[in-house]
């Protein structure tokens, strides 16, 4: 119970690696607040998170408006008075059909005997995709940063754990220009605020995730042939995906007590990159 009574934020804790995320620091004895655009899944995790004992507050939130995050944050103090521990954890992810077309032959590229080509993403990204994914991934990290912050610099205390990717560090990930610069954004942040408000007893740390085993990413493969399975497999070193669980159990970590980092950028990634 190393989260015992402390306030945890988690963004788009509804599903996926926010849900597993969730879970964790219920179970730790954190009280749990999820914001998600999901509002189905958004009480189906609230139900889940009060059967292992924690206070839920589960609100909709579009982390890319200020407004919306502003809002979020008084019902956090009206409901519990402060916040100890921050997740940014919502994001945009590449997971259209022409995603995943692209990621194909980026596997492809990098685990078979292929002439040298260019990929041709760049060039045909359109401005509504790139403002998109940066609204979402950057601009909802710095919001909810900022209104995290002033309630965790007054009071000498607070985590704040932002969910990057290997894409923001790598080449690897899905090969999306759009969402690398994005994760890319989100650890050079992490770096600058860590340094920034570690005086005020603040501690701020990202992770950068491979893949997560999520039930929209096991469908997804369960989708491959054997041969694509193949492929996919030879970028993992461990020849998996990471679980959700084994994630949760890190950011549990960055969160507690016990956890001395500071401005780390945590490559979470099975070996992926190394």
């Amino acid at each position: 119970m190393k989260l015992k009574d402390r306030v945890a934020l988690v963004t788009g804790g509804a599903g996926g690696l926010g849900q597993a995320i969730a879970l964790r620091m219920a179970g730790e004895g954190a009280n749990v607040v999820i914001c998600d655009i999901n509002e189905q899944t958004l009480e189906t995790t609230r139900a889940m998170l009060e059967d292992l004992g924690a206070q839920c507050l589960a609100l909709r939130c579009d982390v890319s408006s200020s407004a919306e995050v502003n809002a979020m944050f008084e019902q956090i103090d009206a409901r519990f008075g402060t916040l100890h521990i921050l997740v940014n954890n919502a994001a945009l992810v590449p997971d259209k059909p022409h995603d995943d077309e692209r990621r194909k032959r980026h596997y492809a590229l990098v685990t078979q005997p292929l002439p040298r080509q260019s990929l041709e993403i760049t060039r045909h990204m359109d401005d509504a995709q790139w403002k998109r994914f940066w609204a979402v991934n950057v601009d909802g990290v710095f919001y909810c940063t900022r209104a995290a912050l002033q309630r965790m610099e007054p009071q000498a205390y607070g985590k704040i754990i932002n969910i990057a990717s290997i894409a923001g560090i790598s080449s690897m990930g899905a090969h999306s220009p759009h969402y690398s610069a994005a994760k890319g954004a989100v650890v050079a942040f992490t770096r600058a605020v860590a340094y920034e408000v570690a005086g005020a007893n603040v501690q701020v740390n990202a992770i950068c995730p491979g893949g997560v085993l999520t039930p929209a990413f096991e469908h997804y493969l369960g989708q491959q042939s054997p041969e694509q399975l193949s492929v996919f497999k030879q970028v993992l070193p461990l020849g998996r995906l990471g679980k959700g669980e084994e994630y949760a159990a890190l950011v549990s970590h960055l969160a507690s007590d016990e956890c001395y980092l500071v401005g780390s950028i945590v490559n979470a990634s099975g070996g992926t990159y190394i």
